[in-house]
């Protein structure tokens, strides 16, 4: 391949708005904007464009329609890194204009996805662009992983990718997972799990209420418990550096008309877990707390996804995040929401989120991010992945 004739910044401006103008956003965030959404196109756009500058891609059905990606680039040495880079988006319903232009104005590259994560999809290739050029030379060999469901749906395709590597002979000395954190290496954050309660009622005519069993104000009783959990923990002293954890309850549904007394309500709560709780003895615990307020209704619960996550978190001094900090010239830190990173644990000897730009700017009405920052981690990934520093 011939040297490349623009610079590698004008290329990785360029790559990240076609990548923003692929709609990726999450099937379960789908609205009439973004149409069924879906993550398939731009797993094959990422599957092509890495076959074409060297790398060796495949397609992992993942679940039907949608398939995680990923390609291996060769390195000199006998370590292999991977870098996770989530494929989906949030939905764009919310936005403001036209949410997958990927224009460029005012020193940023904006559109869904522009920062979470597709930045560090067009950091990654571009540089490998370089090496297939011969302008660069990779130390590690390199798993570029595109995975699937991130948003919403239980981390489908970082369970995928872990499925994956369980059946290769490869043994990953590293991974780091792409978010947007304004190029701070993230050792930490807390997991979490999601109980879906349905609470069971009795209908009668509204005229006569007695007559029936309202499912809302058993529901009623039930956030109000929640919610008294959640003030426990946060009057509670932080038992971890990341502090303790939260539950929140964030959807409820219910009625069927206005002159029925309601015989079902719905309703969705979160919890976050901190460092050494065990998201099993929560569930359990949370549960019984769910029953008690909805007494004397009966009520089902189920664990969201049929998964939970206990904490993510490593040594902040592990070789790993001390060198991207020190390329950086940034601070270990710890993080507030959640990533891959809960699936990865046992994968590989060291493990990191890391990325350009902010969380802040994620799932905005407008999102984006800046090219300062594009450009800082860019030259983190280069002298990391080459060995350069």
């Amino acid at each position: 391949m011939s040297k490349q004739v623009r610079d590698p910044a004008t290329r990785r401006i360029e790559l990240l708005g076609e990548l923003v103008g692929i709609n990726s956003v999450n099937p379960g965030q789908a609205g009439e904007r973004s149409g069924p959404g879906g993550e398939r196109a731009l797993a094959e756009r990422v599957a092509e464009r890495a076959e074409a500058i060297g790398g060796v891609a495949e397609l992992d059905e993942v679940e039907p329609d949608r398939p995680n990606v990923y390609a291996r680039f060769p390195g000199r040495s006998d370590r292999v890194v991977a870098i996770d880079v989530h494929l989906d988006t949030v939905g764009v319903e919310h936005m403001e204009g036209d949410p997958f232009d990927g224009r460029v104005a005012d020193g940023r590259v904006y559109g869904r996805g522009s920062v979470d994560t597709k930045a560090t999809l067009a950091i990654l290739l571009t540089l490998l662009e370089d090496v297939a050029a011969g302008d660069l030379t990779l130390d590690p060999t390199v798993l570029l992983v595109g995975t699937i469901g991130e948003e919403m749906g239980g981390l489908l395709g970082a369970h995928g990718f872990n499925e994956f590597m369980s059946a290769s002979t490869d043994r990953l000395d590293a991974i780091v997972v792409a978010e947007p954190t304004l190029c701070a290496p993230v050792h930490g954050h807390k997991g979490g799990l999601g109980m879906e309660i349905c609470v069971h009622g009795h209908a009668a005519h509204s005229s006569k209420p007695h007559l029936g069993a309202n499912a809302i104000t058993g529901a009623a009783r039930i956030i109000a418990a929640l919610d008294d959990e959640h003030r426990a923990l946060t009057e509670a002293e932080p038992a971890t550096a990341m502090g303790n954890g939260t539950l929140s309850v964030t959807e409820i549904a219910g009625g069927r008309a206005r002159n029925i007394i309601p015989d079902e309500c719905h309703v969705y709560a979160g919890r976050r877990t901190a460092p050494g709780e065990d998201p099993d003895v929560i569930f359990e615990a949370l549960s019984a707390v769910v029953r008690r307020a909805a007494e004397p209704l009966d009520v089902t619960i189920e664990l969201a996804n049929g998964r939970s996550s206990a904490a993510f978190y490593r040594d902040p001094d592990s070789p790993l995040i001390q060198r991207l900090a020190a390329i950086a010239e940034s601070d270990p830190e710890l993080a507030t929401y959640g990533s891959n990173a809960l699936v990865y644990g046992d994968l590989a000897d060291d493990l990191v989120v890391f990325g350009p730009g902010s969380i802040d700017q994620a799932h905005q009405a407008v999102e984006w991010i800046a090219i300062d920052e594009l450009d800082r981690a860019d030259r983190v990934y280069r002298a990391w992945l080459t060995g350069a520093a």
